[in-house]
């Protein structure tokens, strides 16, 4: 059974960082590309980052010079470190594995950016 575990959100002050944290489990996880959602109150739920399974990594723009993708294929464990965290972060973030047409999710975790 494949599980994709996120830790590491929270409460955080304007600029601060965070580091997010998903855990695999039950499928080759070097394989999958590994990818980071974010989903605000009563909006869509929108890509932030990517890494593939050669560590080739995207952004999207409203991201990019703040937050980091990496993975650990040894820990089965996919990060995005986030800095400079800005209130318009605030969100749900989920993690997201895929290959080829097998998808799958986990149960996210929150993010709040306030003072």
């Amino acid at each position: 059974q494949v599980q994709l575990v996120e830790s590491g959100g929270g409460l955080v002050q304007p600029g601060g960082s965070l580091r997010l944290s998903c855990a695999a489990s039950g499928m080759p996880f070097s394989i999958y590309a590994m990818n980071w959602y974010r989903q605000a109150p009563g909006k869509r739920r929108e890509l932030v980052a990517g890494i593939n399974s050669s560590g080739t990594t995207n952004y999207v723009d409203f991201v990019k010079g703040r937050f980091t993708i990496s993975r650990d294929n040894t820990k089965n464990t996919v990060y995005l470190q986030m800095n400079s965290l800005k209130p318009d972060d605030t969100a749900v973030y989920y993690c997201n594995a895929i290959w080829l047409t097998f998808d799958y999710w986990g149960q996210g975790t929150q993010v709040t950016v306030s003072s």
